[in-house]
C-alpha cells in the first residue's frame, strides 16, 4: 500500500473483500483516469463540492450535479465515492456484511466536529451497520510533525470537548502547536466500538513526499489527490 510512485494503491485487507474497488491517488492520478480502466467502465463516479463541513450525504439516487458536504454514504453498487484532498485527511470506511461504504473528507474543521464518527453513527442508525463488520481505512495526509496549527484552532478543540493529547506544543513557537490529525480521527472511530485491528493507516505525509499534492508545501499549485471506494455486485 505504500508505494507511493504508483499512480494509485491499494490497502491490502480491503482487496480482500470481493465487492470492494477502492483507491488513494497520488498527484499523477487525475479524473480522466478512471474512464480509460475498462473494469470501472460501468461505475459513475460521485464528486462532492467540499466545504470543510460536517454535511454527510446519503447516495440512495445517483447525483444529477454536485453536491455540498464532506462525506458520502451508499449502499448502491456501481458507484465511485470520491473524496479530493491536498493535506487533509481521506478516510474510506466499508461495511462487509451489509455492503455500505462510506468515504470522508476530515480536515481540522471536520475532525473537530466529529465528522468521522457521525457518518460511523448514521451508518449504524440507517443501514444496520456494527462496528464489528467494519473495514476503516485512512489515507495519505499530512503528518503530525508537520501539521503546525494555531491557537485559535487548539481552543475551538478544546470546546468541543476534544483530547488534548492530539497536540504537541511547537518547541519555537508561542501559541502554535502541532496536530496528530490522523490520530484525533482514530479515537473517534475507536470510540464507537471499532477494533483498532481493522483499521488501517499509511505511513506517508503528503507535506513531505512530493509525490503527493500538499497546500502547505505548495500553496495554489497544489493539485488535489483522489480517493475513491465503490462496490461491485
Amino acid at each position: 500500500m505504500r508505494d507511493s510512485r504508483k499512480d494509485f494503491f491499494l490497502e491490502p485487507r480491503m482487496e480482500e473483500v470481493p465487492f470492494l474497488i477502492h483507491g488513494f491517488g497520488t498527484g499523477r492520478w487525475k479524473d480522466s483516469d478512471f474512464k480509460r480502466r475498462p473494469e470501472w467502465k460501468d461505475f459513475q463516479l460521485v464528486f462532492l463540492n467540499q466545504v470543510h463541513s460536517d454535511i454527510i450525504r446519503i447516495i440512495d439516487t445517483v447525483p444529477q450535479e454536485k453536491i455540498r458536504g464532506d462525506a458520502m454514504i451508499t449502499d448502491l453498487p456501481f458507484l465511485l465515492l470520491f473524496i479530493k484532498t491536498a493535506d487533509c485527511l481521506p478516510v474510506l470506511v466499508a461495511d462487509r456484511l451489509r455492503k455500505v461504504i462510506a468515504a470522508v473528507h476530515c480536515g481540522w474543521k471536520g475532525t473537530s466536529k466529529r465528522i468521522l464518527q457521525r457518518v460511523i453513527q448514521r451508518m449504524k442508525e440507517r443501514y444496520g451497520c456494527r462496528s464489528s463488520s467494519l473495514l476503516v481505512v485512512m489515507g495519505p495526509c499530512i503528518g503530525h510533525e508537520c501539521y503546525e496549527v494555531g491557537e485559535d484552532v487548539f481552543q475551538i478543540f478544546k470546546e468541543e470537548n476534544h483530547s488534548r493529547e492530539f497536540f504537541r506544543p511547537h518547541p519555537l513557537r508561542r501559541e502554535k502547536y502541532f496536530l496528530d490529525l490522523k490520530g484525533a480521527n482514530l479515537s473517534q472511530v475507536v470510540s464507537l466500538g471499532v477494533e483498532e485491528k481493522n483499521v488501517f493507516s499509511t505511513d506517508i505525509c503528503t507535506h513531505c513526499d512530493e509525490n503527493f499534492p500538499s497546500f502547505r508545501r505548495d500553496k495554489n499549485k497544489a493539485g488535489r489527490m483522489l480517493s475513491f471506494i465503490g462496490m461491485s455486485l
